[in-house]
């Protein structure tokens, strides 16, 4: 399959940029120039301007191997946010001589299991769930793209519901940027996100660096600036070790 995608341009060492769940390229017009090298984003199957495909996880990795090869991106660095950050992670598991991969704010699905809220009572997080749960289904309602086959995949897979596990098993330099501020849900859910948070700090594998970023999860629209800066500073802290 071939993807869509934006060659940014640009000079150095090349990034490969991976939107979130029901976005596409555009997500990166900010934030791609501000980047130390040469970026390019894709439109993920079934997104965007990319064509239509079964959801399947080595599937999608081939996709981005074949968008490598066609931009000369040689072995580049992979950001990604969302559900392109839980991408991210999956490439580098598969490449483990990438250069460094980064997360933004892609780990842990915010309707995950009570015991991934320590510090509040478990009737009050399944009921929280349900109620996240419902939102979160009617907004994927007005979504177009991706296919309702795609979700139904993604509902269910366990890389996209928690992707610490996934983290673990990385042995390339890897950044999760984490965001502090909560989606803009109702006041009483709020203690869910903080919870969220905490037990996301808790269950981090210690491979993993952490940068947190005064954010919502829409940070890549939010703190262009500043997120490419984390990255940049990664990045390059990595090779002038």
């Amino acid at each position: 399959m071939r993807l869509a995608a934006t060659d940014f341009g640009g000079d150095g060492r090349p990034f490969l940029l991976l939107h979130g769940l029901g976005g596409d390229r555009t997500a990166w017009e900010t934030l791609a120039p501000q980047l130390d090298g040469r970026a390019v984003a894709v439109d993920l199957r079934g997104h965007g301007d990319s064509p239509d495909g079964p959801w399947d996880w080595d599937a999608v990795l081939d996709d981005l191997e074949d968008a490598t090869v066609q931009f000369g991106l040689g072995n580049p660095v992979v950001v990604g946010h969302s559900l392109g950050g839980v991408i991210a992670g999956l490439w580098a598991l598969r490449h483990p001589d990438c250069p460094a991969a980064v997360s933004l704010d892609g780990h842990r699905s915010a309707t995950t299991h009570p015991t991934n809220y320590p510090g509040l009572p478990e009737e009050e997080v399944v009921e929280g769930l349900a109620r996240l749960n419902a939102i979160f289904d009617a907004q994927l309602e007005t979504i177009t793209r991706p296919s309702s086959e795609i979700l139904s995949v993604l509902r269910t897979s366990p890389e996209l519901l928690d992707a610490l596990p996934v983290f673990t098993k990385v042995t390339v330099p890897f950044l999760l940027v984490l965001a502090t501020r909560n989606l803009p849900v109702p006041p009483d859910l709020a203690p869910l996100f903080d919870a969220h948070r905490a037990g996301l700090r808790r269950d981090l594998p210690p491979n993993v660096e952490v940068h947190e970023i005064d954010a919502s999860h829409g940070m890549v629209a939010e703190r262009p600036a500043e997120v490419a800066a984390a990255v940049n500073h990664f990045v390059s802290s990595r090779f002038s070790a």
